[in-house]
């Protein structure tokens, strides 16, 4: 099942069912107004969502609205949590690697997390908005789960259970807030804008055998100016799968319903800064830190600039057949005026 919410109706949107093809939905007002509304009583709305799925899909309506991605909100237009993991331990070695730190043992067991800014995500076809280039604006492409209910202190199997929702996110940073920031010793805020998430959350069955082990095991492909930047597969190096994410977040409070959990930015483990890039053969880059890092590496100095006013990035994930599964992330990057 694929859900969206349109920028209609007041702050949190109109809750749509979209067809399989994303090229048209259904508003489902006596179903859910919205889609907290919906995951807020899941078991009932569930069942009635999937009927109008269905008969979207079948073209039993006669005159369904057509679907346009640029009309689309973030599925959640704001959330009650948004957390942010690190499952790629790869990505969190790099950045360490870089700057001559060891990475510690416990890495590999405990994963890292941050609790980032919910009240307001911006729309996948809204721009990257900052006060300055000098910021160091960079795109981060992941995959965010959506939660029911969750117990605090879960197991991990009834962690993975309680995913309702899969989608992309740009998880923007500002690269050159973070060191004085963290410096502090009490994480990010400043240095983490609002993200942006895919037009269209879908119901894990929609990938069929390409969720597994609470995994998305499909490319996360990434456009910098139009130009392939990165096509890394995101079930490959993911040391900690959903559920265990969402086990950690709940050790020690519950979470509720609409809860969105990040897998943190999406990398492979490759063969150097020469054997990394798409044009050297390898499978790219799902931000620019990561490119940087390995210049950094072996050059002694980034080269690769960050994003800059009218820079534009895409973030897509397409099945076997080559459909958009989530439809695109498209951003730009403007001067914020207020």
């Amino acid at each position: 099942m694929k859900l969206a919410t349109l920028k209609q109706g007041g702050r949190d949107g109109t809750l749509v069912v979209v067809n399989r093809t994303l090229t048209h939905c259904r508003a489902v007002p006596a179903i859910a107004r919205t889609l907290q509304a919906a995951l807020d009583d899941w078991e009932v709305c569930e069942s009635q969502l999937r009927q109008v799925y269905e008969a979207l899909n079948s073209g039993a309506f006669t005159n369904p609205d057509v679907f346009d991605q640029a009309a689309c909100h973030s599925p959640l237009p704001r959330a009650y949590q948004w957390a942010d993991g690190s499952a790629y331990v790869n990505h969190v070695e790099l950045v360490r690697r870089a700057r001559g730190a060891e990475l510690p043992a416990e890495f590999w067991t405990d994963p890292l997390m941050y609790q980032g800014g919910s009240d307001s995500f911006v729309g996948p076809r809204d721009p990257v908005r900052a006060l300055s280039a000098d910021w160091g604006i960079d795109l981060e492409a992941e995959v965010a789960v959506v939660t029911g209910d969750v117990k605090m202190g879960c197991s991990v199997a009834d962690a993975a259970k309680s995913v309702r929702l899969l989608m992309l996110v740009n998880d923007v940073s500002l690269r050159n807030l973070i060191p004085a920031e963290l410096a502090k010793g009490f994480g990010f805020f400043q240095s983490k804008p609002a993200s942006a998430f895919s037009p269209v959350a879908v119901t894990p069955d929609e990938l069929g055998t390409n969720w597994a082990d609470c995994r998305v095991q499909r490319p996360l492909t990434v456009h910098l100016n139009g130009a392939l930047f990165g096509q890394p597969d995101a079930g490959t190096d993911m040391v900690f799968n959903f559920a265990q994410l969402i086990a950690h977040a709940a050790k020690t409070r519950e979470l509720c319903a609409g809860s969105i959990i990040g897998s943190g930015t999406v990398s492979n483990k490759q063969g150097g800064l020469q054997g990394s890039s798409i044009a050297n053969g390898g499978v790219g880059y799902c931000c620019i830190a990561e490119v940087r890092m390995y210049e950094t590496i072996e050059t002694g100095k980034p080269q690769t600039p960050y994003m800059q006013f009218g820079d534009s990035v895409r973030i897509e994930m397409l099945d076997a057949t080559g459909a958009s599964i989530f439809g695109a992330i498209e951003q730009t990057v403007q001067a914020y005026s207020g």
